[in-house]
């Protein structure tokens, strides 16, 4: 980063997640488990980590305690680099006691905690997209176009369009309208980029024809205090359509493979296209990792298997099994003849002791991971689950919003929750 002007980061972790329930059952969705070993959280504070920016504030309020734990024993630094990740819940102070009304309330009650930390400029960065980006061109182009705010845009067709926040542009990437997912085919047709922008944006997919918001934000520290002096709530909702009239908004257009993954379905499909040969997001780039904890696992065991595409990760003990495009979460067991197909196991948090198996096997509870003979089929199976013998779990012919015996159908994938126990011969 350039030292002529210092910056912070603001992830935002503050909703929810209802729409990654029941992912977000027991925890917060920064704390989803993502790619085997990682949380979601991990690749925000990486890319920040990675662009030379080391304050970072987590904005965050429901089910906090294993993002805390994450937290804690992941991001530590050392006294002389002033760098901090720090996790910010709503609290109550003598001004007040509300909850995060919005991603605009959330930053605005916290900052009297920012401006302990010299900074001229703040990053503010949604917590729940998969990308690598290096923020120094985002920074660098907001200083040199003087603008106020810089928001990250990616280019989307059409039928995108309703679910983010568009923009319209300038040839310059001055921002002139901005609408938050827009309904009205009328209003979205005036969006378009037009034909001169589209050549200067070089490699933007064809039929790419809008500018989306990625929720990512560069802002003046002025221009921040002056949009939160007021009791307007979410950013993309109120505080970004009110500046256009008062102050200089400009686009920054990012070209690089950007997915939100907040609901289960793009949850699940970007954590199985990493089982590609060469998936969109590579963990495996050179120099710029991807931080998480630190766990000192032995190395996975895999006896006897047929793998086609899959990622396993550490301490993993796999016998005799089928694995066809999944995601194997650290510490998962799969045991004699198991078939899983498109599915992600987020694995364990523990290794069960020999006395802990023979009293669970008395009480007639199932060993932890998956048991011989049980098939699954596009699926996500949450942490420390104990699935029987002779199980199957399929989704295929249920409804999408289909429940039954603690199991969930969401986004035509079954879902089965943190800690469940699926007796033996369970068919769903």
């Amino acid at each position: 980063m350039n030292p002529k002007f210092s910056i912070l980061s603001v992830i935002m972790g503050g909703g929810r997640g209802t729409r990654l329930y029941p992912l977000t059952q027991e925890r917060c969705k920064p704390a989803v488990p993502l790619a085997g070993k990682y949380r979601l959280v991990d690749i925000p504070i990486s890319n920040c980590l990675n662009s030379g920016i080391n304050r970072i504030f987590l904005l965050t309020q429901f089910n906090t305690a294993s993002l805390h734990r994450h937290i804690q024993s992941t991001y530590r630094f050392d006294i002389f680099s002033g760098g901090v990740v720090e996790i910010l819940s709503a609290e109550q102070t003598q001004k007040g006691d509300n909850w995060y009304q919005g991603t605009a309330d959330a930053v605005r009650q916290n900052l009297h905690h920012f401006a302990e930390h010299k900074h001229d400029l703040v990053l503010v960065l949604a917590g729940d997209a998969l990308y690598r980006m290096d923020f120094t061109p985002i920074v660098q182009q907001h200083v040199d176009s003087k603008a106020d705010v810089t928001i990250a845009a990616v280019p989307v067709p059409e039928s995108d369009v309703i679910d983010m926040g568009v923009m319209r542009v300038n040839e310059d990437l001055s921002i002139t309208e901005f609408a938050e997912k827009p309904k009205d085919p009328e209003v979205i047709k005036r969006f378009a980029i037009s034909d001169s922008i589209q050549r200067n944006l070089g490699s933007t997919p064809k039929g790419s024809d809008y500018l989306a918001s990625m929720s990512i934000y560069v802002f003046n520290r002025s221009a921040l205090l002056e949009a939160l002096d007021n009791n307007m709530t979410d950013f993309g909702k109120e505080i970004i359509p009110s500046l256009l009239e008062t102050h200089r908004l400009c686009s920054y257009v990012f070209e690089g493979y950007w997915e939100d993954i907040g609901t289960i379905r793009a949850f699940f499909e970007a954590n199985l296209l990493l089982t590609n040969p060469l998936p969109p997001f590579n963990f495996f780039t050179a120099g710029l990792p991807i931080y998480t904890n630190a766990r000192y696992l032995p190395s996975s065991k895999v006896n006897k298997c047929i793998i086609d595409h899959a990622i396993i990760a550490d301490g993993c003990i796999v016998t005799e099994a089928y694995l066809k495009r999944c995601v194997i979460g650290v510490r998962s067991i799969l045991r004699q003849n198991t078939r899983l197909e498109d599915t992600i196991m987020m694995g364990s948090d523990i290794f069960e002791s020999e006395e802990e198996i023979k009293m669970n096997r008395e009480s007639g509870v199932p060993d932890i991971g998956i048991g011989e003979n049980s098939i699954v089929r596009t699926s996500i199976i949450d942490k420390n689950t104990r699935i029987g013998k002779n199980v199957i779990l399929d989704p295929a012919g249920k409804p999408e919003n289909f429940e039954s015996k603690g199991i969930y159908i969401r986004d035509g994938v079954l879902v089965v929750p943190k800690n469940a126990v699926i007796p033996d011969n369970t068919v769903i």
